[in-house]
């Protein structure tokens, strides 16, 4: 720690942190100690470090690139993520989610750079100089954070985790995981297997070796090549995982907010009396899936999940979305105390401590169901979209209960491309590859004539505003990812016939997890207010909504948390 580090405000806020062992922080930095060389989070039950020997990183790779190992004893690569990068609207927030949804170990450094419209040189010097790592030491960090997960959650072979967490060879993962946790991958496996830690972690282990085919090795030794975890193209690989999250928890409410605009076919959801469950399709980088998430119990801190995957190099990419779905890496006791401060919003917040904005799978999905759902119910808006996915979403056969569509591609929606000038059609690649992986024969395999709109009963001018997009986002023209800048993203949106501020902001909340965003001009919200006495009932409706604008400011920078609280009073 040198005398610069002292007079800093945030150093002696998280060394305060680290003092008291507070949970609230683990994975939103990580305290490194030069006299032993090991990196712990703020909550590790050894002995406080003297502040001449502290260091703090915002990130597990900057850590490791400074020459820190991971303490074995806290663990700290099994905190739940920070919900920093979504705070961020810069480069580095960006650069942060793209690199946890895999882009850099499928598209490289330099796709990345590609993404964030800067040069891979600016792009490695802007990260080293925010975070002490570049893109490729942060990629590792999350490979290295991936295998941990899969080492002490499942059965899996050793080869199979490495293919998993995206490493290029046995090697490559043997040197890693050595390197970041002090201990090779068997050995970390039989110590979070040892009787003392047995308990939740080897129920699930045994309930995932149950669900594997048998024709599928989990335990027997490694053939060095991961790839053999597949035997047929058809054939799902299914693993069971438990991910961590910060309480409190509002985990009925998320899941809740999702059941009720599930897409039939595409979702399904229990919330009965001591049931909290949702499933639902997905098509990822390698395939189409699905999974199936479960809270055990309120307060115990984690969320059980089970994955149904074409392709095991989906699990990491799975993870980071269901992460971002359900919202688990967000600061509860941050916003709620935020949000408390307001009196008249406290009574809502102390109802529902630790509620969630949830963010979305797919971004083209998410923007398909906000443009569908102008104007109309949420039920109406639900009704619309079964009818789409049954009439060109693409059949898969799962394991879970109530599932049995993947949500129409964007080509699917907007109907097959354009004749070629030999005028012959050509068959869309996406669904072909749908249909080859899942194993199903259907109709998608040479697109018909047919586009969503014989499906979708809504007004003229919706239904085009639909189908533009649709057909853009399939030829590249429009783009959404959960890198964009906020502001960009709704300037591009805003910009489009037949879409305004409001769905412009729900995209942005949903899909950039942007957790200060407060609706203009939704009814919704207003209704809400209404009722909690933020705005006043006898003024006209377009008074009510600057009174809300004026009011919601104070709740900046979580004002999308606040919306949910809004949402949840209509």
């Amino acid at each position: 720690m040198t005398d610069v580090e002292l007079r800093d405000p945030a150093f002696t806020e998280r060394y305060r942190a680290i003092a008291a062992r507070d949970s609230r922080f683990d994975g939103q930095f990580y305290t490194a100690v030069r006299t032993t060389g090991i990196y712990c989070r703020p909550s590790c039950p050894a002995r406080t470090p003297k502040t001449e020997n502290v260091s703090f990183y915002l990130t597990s790779a900057a850590a490791h690139e400074a020459g820190f190992r991971a303490c074995k004893r806290c663990l700290p690569e099994a905190a739940p993520g920070t919900p920093a990068w979504d705070l961020r609207r810069d480069l580095t927030g960006r650069a942060m989610r793209l690199v946890a949804d895999g882009v850099v170990d499928r598209e490289g450094v330099s796709g990345l750079a590609q993404r964030l419209g800067y040069s891979e040189r600016q792009l490695h010097r802007l990260l080293v100089g925010e975070l002490g790592a570049g893109p490729l030491a942060l990629a590792r960090a999350q490979r290295a954070q991936t295998a941990r997960t899969l080492l002490v959650g499942t059965s899996l072979r050793l080869a199979d985790v490495a293919f998993a967490a995206g490493f290029g060879s046995i090697r490559q993962f043997n040197d890693t995981v050595a390197e970041v946790f002090g201990a090779t991958p068997s050995e970390l496996r039989a110590r979070a297997r040892r009787p003392a830690r047995s308990g939740a972690a080897g129920s699930r282990a045994a309930r995932e070796i149950g669900r594997m085919p048998r024709d599928r090795s989990v335990d027997g030794p490694s053939s060095g090549h991961p790839t053999e975890v597949a035997t047929t193209a058809a054939e799902p690989v299914r693993i069971s995982l438990t991910l961590p999250v910060r309480e409190p928890f509002d985990a009925r409410g998320v899941l809740e907010f999702l059941a009720v605009r599930a897409v039939e076919g595409v979702e399904s959801a229990d919330l009965g009396v001591g049931v909290l469950r949702y499933a639902r399709t997905v098509l990822l980088p390698h395939g189409p899936a699905a999974f199936e998430v479960r809270v055990p119990r309120p307060g115990s801190g984690r969320v059980d999940l089970d994955l149904e995957l074409a392709d095991l190099a989906d699990a990491p990419v799975a993870v980071a979305r269901v992460r971002r779905l359900l919202d688990l890496d967000a600061d509860p006791v941050a916003v709620d105390s935020s949000l408390a401060a307001d009196p008249v919003l406290a009574p809502s917040v102390g109802a529902v401590p630790g509620i969630r904005v949830p963010g979305t799978l797919d971004p083209a999905e998410l923007l398909v169901r906000a443009i569908v759902g102008q104007q109309i119910s949420v039920a109406a808006a639900r009704t619309h979209l079964s009818r789409l996915a049954k009439g060109v979403g693409t059949p898969y056969v799962s394991a879970f209960e109530g599932l049995g569509l993947l949500f129409p591609t964007p080509r699917q929606i907007a109907g097959p491309p354009a004749p070629r000038a030999d005028g012959r059609g050509r068959a869309d690649g996406a669904v072909a590859d749908i249909v080859a992986s899942n194993g199903v024969p259907t109709r998608a395999d040479v697109p018909s004539a047919q586009d969503g709109a014989a499906y979708l009963r809504l007004p003229a001018r919706t239904l085009a505003t639909v189908l533009g997009a649709a057909r853009d986002l399939a030829d590249g023209t429009l783009t959404l990812s959960v890198g964009d800048d906020p502001d960009d993203l709704r300037r591009r949106l805003v910009a489009r016939p037949g879409i305004g501020p409001w769905t412009a902001g729900y995209v942005a909340l949903r899909v950039l997890g942007d957790p200060d965003v407060l609706m203009d001009g939704d009814v919704a919200l207003l209704a809400g207010a209404r009722n909690l006495g933020l705005v006043s009932a006898e003024e006209s409706r377009p008074h009510q909504f600057k009174e809300l604008a004026v009011r919601g400011a104070a709740w900046a920078p979580w004002r999308s948390y606040a919306a949910m609280h809004l949402w949840r009073s209509a």
